[in-house]
């Protein structure tokens, strides 16, 4: 793809930004988190064209002709966000953080009719949801319990200290939550959402959460990996999470390797190396075999590969 913008460099307004910080760390999320802004912006994204430069807090780029990415690069998660748009109506892979309004930002780039479908519940994937009225996700407890949304001393966490260094304008975090939201249809593994002349395969890939899913765009040779697979610390350590079922997907993956070109990632940058899914497989392996050597970090233990890294429980058999 052609570079039509490059990227702009991040406005942050963070007393000792590129210095020691000194608000509270980031913890339980790998080794490398200490003044994690200093990697922004992130050279990946000049490769794609900008769109809707003046928006506040989202940086949305198009990554194909019929694909943007919505990206949240001032919280520690740089979460992104993937609007698929076929022939007849869109899809929303995911919403975000709910720090700022994500509607207004999806009605400036399409006029289809929009579904949201989550790669899974977690924080930073639902905080939109409430804002849309044709929400699907599959039908397992952990995804029906997250329905309910979080209250403000559940995500507090997430929007102090070194996790958000910058705050989207008129943003107060004390009365910051994830709203309640509402499933009105179930997705489950194998079925096939068509959006007219996009055809997106849902694969039910437990493991960090037990409602996580990837969409496989067969015809286009991409896959949605959610937070399965991205080339950060990949989580199968937090309270959900399930090692030997995360490991059992890894191995799923790779064998499309021959069938995908592009990761559709869903945290820092938006696109990685379908190659990378036979290293998540033989990483998995590897700690399983213990030929792998783990790092104590933050009461767990990060194996580090090349381009990313897992983080296990450091009391598995």
């Amino acid at each position: 793809m052609r570079i039509k913008y490059l990227f702009a460099i991040l406005a942050f307004s963070i007393a000792g930004c590129g210095q020691e910080s000194t608000q509270e760390p980031v913890e339980g999320r790998g080794a490398e988190t200490a003044n994690w802004w200093d990697d922004l912006p992130r050279a990946e994204w000049s490769a794609y064209e900008r769109v809707l430069a003046d928006e506040a807090w989202f940086e949305v780029y198009r990554v194909f002709p019929d694909v943007y990415a919505i990206y949240e690069p001032r919280q520690f998660e740089e979460v992104i966000s993937f609007l698929i748009v076929g022939e007849e109506r869109a899809l929303l892979f995911d919403t975000g953080l709910g720090l700022a309004p994500l509607a207004p930002v999806i009605s400036n780039l399409t006029d289809k009719p929009i579904s949201v479908l989550n790669s899974h519940s977690h924080y930073d994937h639902i905080g939109g949801n409430h804002e849309f009225e044709d929400i699907a996700g599959i039908n397992v407890p952990y995804a029906l319990a997250r329905q309910a949304g979080a209250p403000n001393d559940m995500v507090r966490e997430f929007i102090s200290g070194d996790w958000l260094p910058e705050a989207p304008p008129g943003f107060d975090a004390d009365t910051y939550q994830i709203e309640p939201y509402e499933i009105d249809g179930f997705v489950r593994d194998g079925i096939t959402i068509d959006l007219g002349g996009v055809r997106l395969e849902v694969l039910h890939t437990p493991g960090h959460s037990p409602d996580s899913i990837c969409l496989f765009d067969r015809a286009n040779r991409r896959l949605y990996t959610g937070d399965t697979f991205y080339l950060a610390p990949l989580y199968a350590h937090l309270e959900g999470s399930d090692f030997d079922q995360y490991a059992a997907t890894a191995a799923r993956l790779a064998a499309l390797t021959p069938d995908v070109d592009h990761l559709m990632t869903s945290h820092n940058i938006p696109i990685a190396d379908a190659d990378n899914l036979q290293a998540m497989a033989d990483g998995f392996a590897a700690i399983k075999n213990k030929s792998a050597i783990g790092i104590e970090t933050d009461g767990a233990l990060e194996y580090s590969f090349d381009g990313f890294s897992i983080i296990a429980p450091n009391d598995r058999d």
